[in-house]
């Protein structure tokens, strides 16, 4: 296929080109009725780009076919059989494609590492979730993908599981073994789904951990704004072979998603896409070259410990992002949520994520000279400056196995059910009715229907007091609890 053509783009330049007067929305009119306040912040070619599709760029039903070429050349980039554009976000696709595969009341298979928004589709599509407890690494207190044979056993326990969801590579950066998990679901004649959110750029350079359409995956659902170069909201389904059915996947997708795609977002997938294909082994090549280089320097500061291969090494994950750096900050005596403040504050850099022990920093392709030393000199000066920062009361981490919490209920309907709220010192023993989940990076450590415990209050109490950021919670500090009300 010829991979200079970019059809949506092509499409938006025609029609800027032509100077069409639109008489439906966008209101604005491509940029006309724009307040020159809002146009001096955030540029005025924003509006002029942003244009309906339908009797835009395209018609509803796509007679132009814009949006279907566009489709089919991301699909032969990346190796997939069909590829679809999503403007709404992975956490919406990721509802779709679950939706895709398994129905209310049905059994699905899901990592229990997963992001939140795994857990609200749980709720939204009414599935009845069968956990696959991630491996634990106990010594850096973070969660890793589950492997073959922990989904083999959960699908020998549930042969009625209609497939899998895998997250990888999870917000650390570490990778599953997505072509034994895929072995084992076909095996039982099930599909595997793979919300690889962290890794749309894995196709593009043969030295980046597996990619899931190479790796057998039936269903891979990417978030091109994280690693790659789509606005926010870029999200993008691949499909092989015949366990999904891509009907059925439009459907869904037409269910949950906008009737007002951006253009915008189409448009940046379409460039990225070219870009990518011409000029993507190259860009990647600095970029892991660069990270490299900035692992090895943060190494070297004192009470820094960035992770690295070890962790495929002794066997806790199939594979490592190289391009997600991730550095443990305990020996500085102060928590990861801490360092990130002190970093944004102080040297005007924000890291990507961060939590009780560590902060992550993805270094992609856009990355340069500039930033690489922006980085380096602002870890520096944490180490340096780590004794003058406030110490806040410890997060009392819990042992791995008391964050497999019992399911109750099923989500949904511990999440619909008649709820109460009770003070957190009278919540251990009680079923929860919403998610609680620490953020970043928003995995939940409390799901609607799982039975709350005192170890996970005492982790999540103590966590707030230290300054935790718990948004999804009803009450964000966590004094009082949404629980399902008794008799």
């Amino acid at each position: 296929m010829d991979h200079s053509r970019v059809p949506v783009l092509e499409a938006l330049e025609d029609f800027r080109r032509r100077g069409d007067i639109a008489y439906g929305p966008p209101g604005h009119k491509q940029g006309r009725g724009v307040d020159p306040r809002v146009a001096e912040i955030v540029g005025l070619d924003v509006f002029r780009s942003d244009v309906l599709s339908l009797n835009g760029l395209d018609d509803r039903r796509q007679s132009q076919g814009v949006l279907s070429r566009a489709q089919e050349l991301m699909a032969d980039a990346v190796g997939a059989e069909q590829a679809f554009f999503s403007t709404c976000g992975s956490s919406l696709s990721v509802k779709t494609a679950m939706l895709a595969v398994a129905g209310p009341g049905e059994k699905l298979l899901l990592s229990r590492n997963a992001h939140k928004s795994v857990i609200a589709a749980v709720v939204v599509n009414g599935v009845e979730p069968i956990w696959v407890h991630p491996k634990f690494d106990a010594e850096r207190h973070v969660a890793h993908p589950p492997e073959p044979d922990d989904v083999r056993r959960r699908l020998e326990e549930h042969p009625d599981a209609k497939g899998m969801l895998l997250i990888t590579p999870t917000d650390w950066g570490s990778c599953a073994d997505i072509g034994g998990v895929a072995r084992v679901c076909h095996e039982f004649g099930v599909p595997v789904i793979v919300d690889e959110a962290w890794g749309a750029h894995l196709p593009f350079h043969p030295a980046l951990p597996a990619w899931g359409m190479d790796a057998e995956a039936d269903l891979v659902v990417t978030s091109v704004h994280k690693m790659g170069g789509a606005v926010e909201q870029s999200s993008v389904f691949h499909l092989q072979h015949d366990r999904v059915s891509p009907e059925a996947l439009k459907q869904r997708e037409d269910l949950l998603g906008t009737t007002s795609a951006s253009s915008l977002v189409y448009a940046t997938l379409d460039g990225w896409r070219r870009q990518m294909v011409e000029q993507g082994r190259e860009l990647l090549e600095a970029a892991i070259r660069r990270a490299e280089r900035i692992r090895a320097v943060v190494a070297d500061l004192p009470g820094l410990r960035p992770m690295g291969r070890e962790v495929v090494e002794e066997g806790l994950a199939a594979d490592l992002d190289p391009l997600k750096l991730v550095i443990d900050v305990r020996k500085l005596g102060i928590s990861g949520m801490q360092a990130t403040e002190w970093l944004r504050t102080h040297r005007h850099v924000d890291v990507g994520g961060s939590d009780t022990c560590r902060i992550s920093a993805s270094i992609t392709y856009a990355d340069d000279d500039r930033t690489e030393t922006a980085l380096v000199d602002a870890l520096a000066a944490l180490v340096e400056r780590a004794d003058t920062i406030e110490r806040r009361p410890p997060v009392h981490l819990p042992e791995p196995s008391a964050l497999e919490l019992e399911q109750a209920m099923l989500p949904r309907e511990a999440f619909f059910a008649p709820v109460e709220h009770v003070p957190a010192e009278r919540a251990a023993g009680r079923i929860a009715a919403e998610m609680i989940s620490p953020y970043p990076p928003g995995v939940p450590v409390v799901a609607p229907g799982e039975v709350i415990t005192d170890e996970v209050l005492d982790y999540l109490r103590s966590g707030a007091d230290h300054g935790v950021l718990i948004p999804d919670a009803a009450d964000s500090s966590v004094r009082t609890l949404r629980v399902v009300a008794q008799g």
